[in-house]
């Protein structure tokens, strides 16, 4: 199965926006599922929205593990039904009504891959595509959080940022595997541009959006 990416919208992001919330217990994951890496909790997502191969995604996804089982949370534009493999009480789907876009001000949690490419080699000549590299420091990290909300009609309080490492990602799958570096963002952030804010959270954050990173998990602030 290849992994279609979501391109990036020329116009906003319109559609009403669903949430999903699907609890797996480890065993059920490990054991029944052989649930080993983001991939393969990419592959057994998919199935939420049926036979999908060819089209582009159209959904964002993160896996928390919370003791010993797993939350999985989907953001979507499209509705979707609850997978097979999915306990009945462990399922549940809602929209998201427009007025919660209407609100100033949010607490957030992001779990992003914050890289930068490298143009050089070891010899310090240019190449062509170059390579990325993950973010450590936290400045460097405040400051690819700071672009991209820039660009994606929010600002953040760089005071209130908690930048939590998550370590390292793993992923396997035919004829490829590599690696993501996790970090979590905890903060608090206020919206400038709530249109383009709508279609930032409808679209994702960052790289690696098809291995479970990119999600903004918000919650309205007085």
């Amino acid at each position: 199965m290849t992994i279609p990416t979501a391109p990036t919208p020329a116009q906003p992001v319109t559609e009403t926006l669903h949430l999903t919330q699907i609890h797996v217990s480890y065993e059920q994951a490990v054991r029944l599922l052989k649930i080993r890496d983001t991939y393969d909790w990419h592959q057994r997502v998919w199935q939420a929205f049926g036979r999908r191969d060819r089209e582009a995604r159209d959904f964002l996804v993160r896996i928390d593990r919370k003791e010993e089982s797993f939350r999985v949370l989907i953001l979507s534009r499209t509705a979707p039904a609850r997978p097979d493999w999915c306990p009945s009480a462990g399922f549940q789907s809602k929209p998201i009504p427009d007025a919660f876009f209407t609100h100033a001000s949010f607490a957030f949690s992001l779990l992003a891959n914050p890289t930068k490419k490298i143009r050089s080699n070891a010899q310090g000549e240019r190449t062509k595509n170059g390579r990325r590299l993950p973010l450590t420091q936290r400045e460097d990290l405040l400051g690819w959080l700071q672009r991209k909300a820039e660009v994606g009609g929010f600002t953040v309080e760089a005071e209130s940022v908690q930048t939590v490492p998550r370590g390292r990602e793993f992923f396997h799958k035919t004829g490829a595997h590599g690696t993501h570096a996790a970090v979590e963002f905890r903060g608090r952030l206020t919206v400038t541009d709530p249109v383009l804010f709508r279609t930032t959270v409808a679209t994702g954050i960052g790289s690696a959006k098809a291995f479970g990173f990119g999600l903004l998990v918000l919650a309205p602030l007085s």
